[in-house]
């Protein structure tokens, strides 16, 4: 979706799809734009690395092997790690 004059991606008015509501669940909590920005995109790359799986579906055993991944394998810094569980938080 292109984005809008404040940098924000427009969602529905009434949002069906997860993002969409992942969107706007963020946006009702006054988050910033680059904040909204780089949660979905960490949700994203969570749902992605457990073969699309719907969130509802996951665990957070699978949050923990998300995280336990991007430490070991792609050796992402703590900091790094800090920011993917907190946009995980809000699944």
């Amino acid at each position: 979706m292109a984005k809008v004059a404040d940098g924000r991606v427009p969602i529905p008015r009434h949002p069906q799809k997860f993002i969409h509501r992942l969107r706007a669940f963020i946006r009702q909590r006054g988050l910033s734009v680059s904040t909204e920005s780089v949660y979905v995109s960490w949700v994203k790359r969570f749902i992605k690395f457990h073969g699309l799986t719907h969130p509802k579906d996951l665990s957070p055993a699978d949050v923990e092997q998300f995280l336990h991944h991007l430490a070991i394998v792609n050796g992402v810094t703590v900091s790094t790690q800090k920011v993917a569980l907190n946009a995980l938080s809000f699944l």
